[in-house]
């Protein structure tokens, strides 16, 4: 039998404001077939919000968080959003955390970024449990302490249970990952993984690490269950490198200024793939404040590897591979009038 795929659509991040016509291409998307609606959120507007606003004028459509920061919210705070949402929308929610960067934890949340695995293993436990809602919650890990127990507390507090109910008592938990580590724990302790630059010639290495956090999780039947949501750029146009310029700016980003020197996730990436060279040399024009040729230095054989750029013919035979891969469901962009061509092509 054909693999099926799911499609999704991703709002992005905001510029100064909303992204423009939004709700619209959310409600055409919702109309064609797609399965989800994605938001995110990194140091301005926040994910969860929009998803209600957006969510309350559509019916059937999934609303995920792609990624809700958890540097940004306690593990009671995310899971009493998550179903405080659940409930508005009749069960449509899909929580995506990620630990984010140094950079961002540490200069935007003033909080330490040190030990993100066993941070992350805390948080997911917690959240979980507190949507269950089976008992008090008791909590006394590296990272959290509920009731608090330190001596600079007041010795007063509870264990507590949520007030509400949960509309579903599990609600699905993705993981935004890269590192081998992190991809492992994505398949261990969550219900999905969501790549960023994924690359169909770096699949086997995913599918190990995903191999690996299925073998700790100890249930049989999760590799089956486990979606992997992966964001793909789509660029149609008759000229490749043209195409392909669409994309460098956002791949010169992440590469280069996402993140200090030997401490940005995203470069290690390019790295593995092969591109160590490139990303040295597009973190040091991005450093350096040279980001248009920082941009530029980067090859199109780079491009391709992790998007779909060119003619609709070439894209149509590219497909292929990424169909092979651990992909689940394909998370798309752009504006409203794109969205019927991205479900004729992924969806056929």
């Amino acid at each position: 039998m054909a693999k099926e795929f799911k499609l999704g659509y991703n709002t992005g991040y905001w510029g100064q404001g909303p992204p423009a016509g939004a709700l619209d291409a959310i409600q055409e998307a919702e109309r064609l077939g797609y399965s989800s609606v994605w938001t995110a959120e990194a140091y301005g507007s926040d994910a969860i919000t929009p998803l209600a606003w957006w969510g309350a004028q559509t019916t059937k459509v999934q609303l995920g968080t792609g990624i809700i920061q958890m540097s940004a919210r306690t593990p009671a705070a995310t899971a009493m959003a998550a179903m405080t949402l659940d409930h508005l929308s009749q069960g449509r929610v899909i929580l995506g955390l990620g630990a984010s960067g140094p950079q961002v934890v540490e200069g935007w949340y003033g909080q330490a970024y040190g030990k993100p695995l066993a941070r992350t293993r805390e948080y997911v436990d917690i959240v979980r449990r507190i949507i269950r809602r089976e008992q008090p919650i008791e909590a006394h890990g590296e990272f959290y302490d509920m009731p608090y127990t330190k001596p600079d507390g007041r010795g007063l507090g509870k264990a507590l249970k949520s007030t509400i109910h949960p509309y579903r008592t599990e609600i699905p938990i993705y993981l935004g990952a890269e590192g081998p580590k992190n991809v492992a724990l994505s398949a261990e302790i969550c219900d999905g993984w969501l790549p960023l630059f994924f690359s169909p010639k770096e699949d086997g290495f995913y599918r190990n690490c995903l191999q690996e956090g299925f073998a700790r999780a100890g249930d049989p039947g999760k590799a089956d269950r486990f979606d992997v949501a992966c964001g793909v750029q789509i660029i149609v146009g008759d000229d490749v490198e043209r195409c392909a310029d669409f994309v460098r700016p956002f791949l010169a980003l992440y590469a280069g200024g996402m993140g200090a020197r030997g401490a940005n996730f995203h470069f290690e990436v390019f790295a593995r793939m092969g591109y160590e060279d490139v990303a040295l040399q597009v973190q040091e024009l991005y450093l350096a404040g040279k980001k248009a040729e920082a941009a530029a230095a980067i090859p199109l054989a780079m491009v391709e590897d992790v998007a779909l750029v060119g003619p609709m013919d070439k894209i149509r035979g590219e497909l292929d591979r990424w169909r092979e891969t651990c992909i689940t469901t394909f998370l798309v962009s752009g504006p409203k009038q794109m969205l019927p061509m991205y479900a004729e092509l992924l969806l056929a």
